[in-house]
């Protein structure tokens, strides 16, 4: 019935629920603007022309009109907020879907923490649909909460909000034909659904057979060099701009190039303060870069509807979805109006729909550490040469290097003068007692320490700090919470983001998540760190799959050479 009469409403028998009227509409399939009217009826647009009629008219006096924004690859646990409060943050930033991969609490919870997360995001206005993840753990070089097997992930692949499989991060097990991760690619294949990719670096014929076994996308580009030749071999290209990882700026000669259409705007982690501008603010960054206007909307609409199948979503033509935004100009990318299913939810940067009422789906307590002991924070010497994990900003990437501590009763200290600081990694699902071991330079503390349970992907707790006094407050308190940020400072608690949700999400509201980060950085900044994101950067130093020297809760890590390498550097 609905589409019969969606029919007489196209055709001009009947009104539209709502015609908005005098649209300088953005096609996305001639790459052309028009002038013209869109109806809508039930939620879905069924005509573009003039003279339609409806129920409810606005006039926009020559506004443009957009499909609204798809985010391709995203990890909402990494806001640090529920979907509730993402959405709060995203939605008037005229994001109005996006797919996401719940590997974060899955590395907590497995499969309890993916049903948590589809609870949480019904009845939003936001649309989530979901990649499975498909390593969890990342790797076997790190302790999770739980491991996801291919018959854990066979069990969700034909649910309706599920696009396929996630991130194939493992892509050196792809390579060498390890079932365990075969068989995982092998069921999405079957269900003709997508199989999202992660292989930062690969190359030449590694990457063809990484192809070959069914991945389709990739999100670690750094380089336009390497994504040509992605886009070359047939995947889509997912430009990423998160809070740690900004990859945008280095990839826009892509979006200049032939292959535009396989390019898919994302941005996988961003802390709260960079939700505040999302796809929208990568629009806005290609436009001033003279990126066609249209090349960078369809990189944000179109192209990603189209890569995942979602053939009611990403346009605005006859039978879509009415997820619709409305500009002043094609140069800012501030929405004034955010139409979600045909209505206003959305308005000058301001949520109107309330969705407080929406519950929190209940979870168990996640930090479970053994009991911490002084002699933990201590590292025997064994020369005053070692290897230290040294951070690039703004990438992922780390360096190895040799660096020189001092050595104190036969123990390896802090060289606080040359930014040499200690890295703990405690294991806090199973209370092993896994404790990793390192140093690490790039942040430049000149006292105290700083603690977090977000650690990709385990999510192990990892402190890094000056001394071991404070390095110890730091990683108690955040046992006591139950998860979350701290920094710490002559034994006492500067600043702190409790996230007793899997020790990664807050309770809070947005605004409150906001504002307890702000604390964060400037509790991190009186230690004296200059680091834009510290504790994004800090996040992804247990990353055992992008090089080129981790941590992880079994040890330090040298993912070029794939192996668990000492701390101490004996050479000499």
């Amino acid at each position: 019935m609905d589409t019969i009469k969606l029919i007489k409403v196209a055709i001009g028998e009947e009104k539209a629920d709502f015609v908005i009227k005098n649209t300088n509409l953005v096609n996305v399939f001639n790459d052309e603007i028009q002038n013209t009217d869109i109806a809508v009826y039930n939620g879905k647009i069924a005509g573009i022309g003039k003279g339609y009629e409806g129920n409810k008219e606005i006039d926009l006096n020559g506004a443009y009109v957009t499909p609204a924004f798809i985010d391709g690859h995203v990890h909402i646990e990494s806001s640090m907020c529920v979907p509730k409060e993402f959405a709060k943050a995203v939605v008037p930033e005229g994001t109005l879907t996006v797919i996401a991969d719940p590997h974060e609490i899955a590395n907590v919870f497995g499969l309890h923490g993916i049903s948590f997360m589809r609870e949480a995001c019904r009845n939003l206005p936001l649309q989530v649909y979901f990649m499975l993840p498909t390593c969890v753990p990342a790797t076997d070089y790190e302790t999770s909460g739980f491991e996801l097997a291919s018959h854990d992930l066979s069990m969700l692949i034909d649910d309706e909000t599920v696009l396929g499989m996630a991130e194939v991060m493992n892509f050196p097990e792809v390579l060498n034909c390890k079932n365990s991760v075969l068989s995982k690619i092998r069921i999405g294949k079957l269900k003709n659904k997508k199989i999202d990719g992660h292989a930062p670096g690969l190359r030449g014929k590694e990457l063809c057979g990484y192809i070959a076994a069914g991945v389709m996308s990739d999100h670690e580009c750094t380089i336009a060099k390497e994504a040509a030749e992605k886009l070359n071999l047939g995947m889509y290209i997912m430009i990423r701009e998160g809070s740690a990882a900004k990859d945008l700026q280095s990839l826009i000669p892509i979006l200049k190039g032939k292959n535009t259409r396989r390019c898919i705007f994302v941005t996988d982690d961003r802390h709260p303060n960079d939700l505040k501008g999302h796809i929208n603010d990568m629009i806005r960054q290609c436009v001033a870069a003279d990126v066609n206007p249209i090349t960078a909307i369809k990189a944000a609409t179109i192209n990603t509807a189209e890569y995942f199948g979602l053939n009611d979503l990403g346009a605005i033509a006859p039978g879509y979805r009415a997820d619709l935004l409305v500009f002043d100009n094609l140069k800012d990318f501030k929405p004034k109006l955010v139409i979600k299913n045909g209505e206003i939810v959305a308005k000058n940067g301001e949520l109107i729909v309330n969705i407080d009422k929406n519950e929190i789906p209940k979870l168990r307590g996640s930090v479970n550490v053994k009991w911490i002991e002084d002699e933990d924070f201590k590292i025997p010497a064994k020369s005053d040469t070692v290897k230290v994990i040294e951070i690039i900003p703004g990438t992922l990437l780390t360096k190895k290097v040799i660096s020189k501590i001092k050595v104190k009763n036969n123990f390896a200290e802090v060289n606080i003068e040359n930014d040499i600081l200690k890295i703990m990694v405690f294991e806090r699902h199973r209370a092993t007692g896994n404790i990793g071991k390192g140093f690490i330079k790039g942040f430049g503390l000149k006292s105290g320490a700083i603690a977090s349970t977000v650690a990709h992907d385990s999510h192990n707790m990892i402190v890094i700090g000056t001394n071991d006094a404070d390095m110890k407050a730091a990683a108690i308190e955040l046992e006591k919470s139950q998860g979350g940020k701290v920094v710490v400072d002559k034994g006492k608690v500067i600043s702190i983001l409790p996230l007793p949700i899997a020790g990664l999400m807050s309770d809070k509201p947005f605004e409150t998540v906001l504002k307890e980060c702000d604390e964060l950085k400037n509790g991190v900044k009186q230690l004296g760190c200059e680091l834009d994101d510290p504790f994004m950067t800090m996040a992804f130093l247990s990353l055992s799959v992008i090089p080129s020297l981790k941590i992880t809760d079994k040890g330090l890590f040298d993912v070029d050479a794939l192996e668990f390498v000492d701390i101490f550097d004996t050479t000499k």
